[in-house]
């Protein structure tokens, strides 16, 4: 006898004593029950259900020839190998049957009566070891049932769900394909192959899908003298689904409890029962009559004999009926309530309520039937089945009824089995499964409470074909192998999986970029040239000091205005073309800070409009030195074209054209202000979007144009006579001019942010300071250190 199983009886007797005492639930009526063991064979499991449906002393069914029992209801342990046998026999009577102590899956077509199963469906449970798998993140398992059904269904229904939850399956066998009516050598072949399948696959994870007949080719596997013969095995984690309970497994001498040390078992849901301590407490057997298996169970737990049998050990003391059953270890008998003793006490409980409900409906036709109660026992049981489907009723605080399956609408706990050098074990709930809970509490587990195989030094274990692919990485599968199996490989550059094991990396928000591992995203930092950076602050000191030199400059030219090398030069242009310098040092101020409406609009199109007056002004200049020249000559017309109106017609006209292309591009496609955020890696950058790039060239190309122009005129004219001698620095600034502003366009369409803003600046800097270097520092030399040479005789002097 397995001492764990005594519990069973126990919680049936007590059940049925409850109701007995009950003056409500079933008065004037006694209930009686008869106890049958299987031994797990097919024989003695159609003789018990033969007798059960004859009378006492003819196994005749369908026979009344003598005193016969009223046969309500058969509670049946529900096994994969003999259930169809007894339903059916059972069935044909109409007798109600309620299945305990497995969870099933497969059906096997029409049954004669509905047969209710005090356990929910398999397929919940499975539903259950995906949400363990997961939540450990176990991804590569192997999978055992007890029978080919089994493993056929598994494979139909369960293992798409697995796939989806992202797990494979290492190895997928059945305890059938053990060769059991082989001759000896294949008989250790096959078990040989099987369980090289078992123990030795690279899973740690296994499930086991069985019942409590399974446990006999396991315990053979996993004992001594076979383990000897093979490998030394590693440690595994076991899980273990309903009816395949360790104190079955743990039958016998010969093997090590500890390979199940750490392992997992979905066990039917159970509540302790009021009362139930006192019962077993109570128990004697010297005192209890008609208990015929609690001597027997006294031998096994207590290893004592009785005097008067020969069972036990007679070596051994006496049983002496004084012995606690509270002081056996927990792996001999528990005193708290299993899965299977509840479900078999709500199972007595069910029978009794469909019967207070029928006998309460029939209670007002029973004037009208005169028969015995035996002959209304006879037209009404049959209806049990019928209210059985309906039956409902609340026990120790929950809920007890059936679906439309005529399956418990009930969960499951979880319970981690801790094994001890000495090959005791306890079981301790860590976790429990209810599929018919809210969806965020469906499944629930204590990792703090779980104890681990030694093998896996006490840290939870890990079950995956290949380690994680870390953040940073992704998954690239190997060809022909599971999807479970791949390969790690880097994000592309830009790309980042901030996750394990992401199938794809993906690219960050547009205002964040990639960290250097690539595993996460770093917000970007918004820039723009401002004054608070030493870029910043020096361009804005330069245009400032720039500014300040051209005041001074414009301050000498004034102060010495009648001066000859000021009347020389034409001082109307002089000032103009100075004004125009101060301008174009002041308007690079327009780049700097924040990029706004306003300054996006003026920055470009201000920019263009001065630098062209200070362009136009220079080319004036040259023409008048050209005109000036030519009017010497002896006959020369060009005496009145030397005019001031001349040169503002140049002027004047050059810088209305470029104000007019510069409104047409105000008119058509302003500038405004811009984010950009692609250009560079690591910023968002605040610009100006010139809005059209067409409009933005012209207004250069016509400043080039002007600016070749009076390169052309000026590079032609500088041979003329010495006191026309500034022809040759018109040339030179021209010439700077022109080589800043080509060089300035390349570089500008291959450098973003910040630099591009400065090179521009940088180019208005240098391109002026050309101009007023070449044009104005001379002639602030001579007029401040050489006033001698500031004379009108020596602009008159001749070279030869």
């Amino acid at each position: 006898i397995v001492t764990g199983n005594y519990q069973h009886i126990l919680a049936l007797a007590f059940a049925v004593n409850e109701i007995n005492q009950d003056p409500h639930l079933l008065p004037n009526i006694t209930l009686g029950f008869r106890i049958y063991d299987t031994c797990l064979n097919a024989w003695w499991t159609n003789h018990a259900a033969v007798e059960l449906i004859s009378s006492w002393k003819s196994r005749v069914p369908n026979y009344k020839c003598d005193i016969q029992d009223n046969l309500l209801v058969v509670i049946e342990e529900l096994t994969s190998y003999f259930s169809d046998e007894i339903q059916n026999i059972f069935g044909v009577y109409k007798i109600p049957q309620i299945t305990h102590g497995f969870s099933s899956v497969e059906r096997r077509g029409a049954k004669l009566l509905p047969i209710y199963q005090m356990s929910p469906n398999g397929s919940h449970q499975y539903k259950g070891i995906i949400q363990l798998l997961h939540h450990f993140k176990w991804r590569w398992v192997g999978f055992f049932a007890a029978n080919e059904e089994i493993l056929e269904w598994f494979v139909k229904e369960m293992l798409p769900e697995f796939s989806k939850r992202g797990i494979c399956l290492a190895a997928m066998e059945s305890f059938t394909s053990i060769n059991y009516d082989a001759d000896k050598d294949g008989f250790m072949i096959s078990s040989i192959t099987f369980y090289n399948k078992l123990i030795n696959n690279k899973a740690n994870v296994l499930i086991f899908y069985g019942d409590s007949r399974t446990t006999i080719p396991l315990r053979w596997l996993l004992n001594q003298e076979f383990k000897q013969k093979m490998y030394q095995p590693k440690g595994k984690v076991w899980i273990l689904t309903i009816g395949l309970e360790l104190k079955n497994i743990a039958r016998g001498k010969s093997w090590e409890v500890q390979d199940f040390h750490g392992a997992l078992s979905f066990t039917l849901h159970s509540n302790e029962l009021q009362g139930f301590q006192q019962f077993i407490q109570n128990r004697n057997p010297y005192s209890h009559n008609g208990d015929d298996f609690i001597k027997e169970f006294w031998v096994e737990a207590f290893g004592c004999s009785f005097q008067d049998s020969v069972q036990g050990h007679l070596s051994g003391h006496i049983c002496t009926g004084e012995e606690k059953l509270d002081n056996l270890p927990e792996h001999v008998f528990p005193m708290s309530v299993t899965g299977q003793s509840y479900s078999i006490y709500n199972a007595v409980y069910a029978v009794a309520h469909a019967l207070h409900t029928m006998y309460s409906t029939i209670s007002q036709t029973k004037a009208v039937m005169k028969g015995e109660r035996r002959n209304l026992h006879e037209q009404q049981l049959w209806q049990v089945n019928r209210i059985l489907k309906s039956v409902s009723f609340n026990n120790t605080g929950e809920e007890v009824r059936f679906d439309e399956n005529g399956e418990l609408v009930a969960g499951f706990d979880i319970i981690n089995w801790v094994t001890f050098p000495n090959e005791s074990f306890i079981g301790v709930r860590v976790g429990k499964m209810d599929p018919w809970a809210h969806p965020d509490e469906t499944f629930s587990i204590n990792e703090d409470a779980i104890v681990w195989h030694s093998w896996f030094n006490k840290a939870q274990p890990l079950s995956v074909c290949n380690a994680n692919c870390q953040p940073g990485y992704r998954k690239k599968k190997k060809e022909g192998e599971p999807f479970c199996c791949y390969d790690c490989i880097p994000c592309p550059k830009g790309w980042i999986s901030d996750k394990e094991d992401l199938d794809n990396c993906f690219k960050c928000p547009e205002d964040q970029y990639p960290n250097e591992d690539q595993n996460f995203c770093i917000s970007k930092t918004v820039t723009f040239l401002s004054y608070d950076e030493p870029l910043g602050l020096g361009l804005a000191t330069c245009a400032l000091s720039f500014s300040l030199i051209t005041v001074l400059i414009l301050g000498v030219f004034l102060k010495h205005r009648e001066t000859p090398i000021v009347k020389a030069n034409n001082r109307n242009l002089t000032y103009t073309l100075l004004i125009s310098l101060l301008l174009c040092f002041l308007s690079a101020l327009l780049f700097i800070g924040q990029p706004e409406k306003v300054t996006c609009l003026l920055r470009q199109t201000a920019f263009g409009i001065i630098f062209t007056m200070a362009v136009s002004a220079v080319l004036a200049k040259t023409v008048t030195v050209v005109l000036a020249f030519m009017a010497t000559q002896p006959g020369s017309r060009i005496q009145k074209w030397m005019r001031k109106k001349m040169t503002s017609f140049i002027v004047l006209s050059c810088t209305v054209l470029q104000a007019g292309i510069c409104l047409g591009w105000l008119a058509t496609s302003p500038p405004f202000p811009d984010t950009d955020l692609h250009s560079m890696l690591k910023d968002i950058l605040l610009q100006c979007n010139e809005s059209s790039p067409t409009m933005f060239y012209l207004v250069l190309s016509f400043m080039g144009f002007l600016a070749i122009v009076g390169f052309v005129v000026a590079f032609f004219a500088r041979k003329l006579p010495d006191r026309f001698n500034e022809a040759k620095y018109i040339s030179f600034s021209m010439l700077v001019f022109c080589i800043v502003w080509l060089a300035f366009v390349p570089n500008y369409l291959s450098t973003k942010g910040k630099s591009m803003v400065a090179l521009e600046i940088y180019s208005i800097f240098v391109s002026s300071m050309g101009l007023l270097g070449c044009l104005f520092f001379p002639k602030c030399y001579i007029i401040l250190l050489r006033p001698e040479l500031n004379k009108k005789e020596c602009f008159l002097r001749k070279k030869h």
